[in-house]
């Protein structure tokens, strides 16, 4: 069964995310800081992460590539998630190794959409 990691401070944002998604294909984990989820991922590396382009206590390009740097048999495919289109940010996420960019609020076909783009099952 595959796993997603929410990263997100906002809890509305991250229930909404695990609403859509979580299904009997894919277990949805949140975390609500970038600390958090750095800890998440040491412990058991998801397959899917999408983290908030705004995460109060690090920014998400270092996020990404703290991420990265862990050791782990699965390597997760990422989405920086951002509140508008910010190429400079997109691509600093890209070179830190993010497949993509969600933009939020998003609804249900927008979120569906970007994992059927990772090729993830949701």
């Amino acid at each position: 069964m595959k796993r997603c990691l929410f990263v997100d401070d906002s809890s509305v944002i991250r229930k909404v995310a695990k609403r859509i998604l979580g299904g009997s294909d894919l277990i949805v984990v949140e975390a609500s800081s970038g600390v958090e989820a750095a800890e998440i991922c040491a412990g058991d590396m998801p397959d899917v992460i999408v983290i908030d382009g705004g995460l109060a206590d690090i920014q998400a390009v270092d996020l990404i590539r703290r991420i990265r740097a862990i050791e782990a048999p699965v390597k997760p495919q990422i989405l920086v998630s951002l509140v508008e289109v910010d190429v400079a940010a997109i691509m600093r996420a890209k070179r830190a190794g993010a497949q993509g960019y969600l933009l939020k609020p998003f609804n249900r076909a927008q979120l569906l959409e970007s994992f059927r783009f990772l090729k993830i099952a949701a």
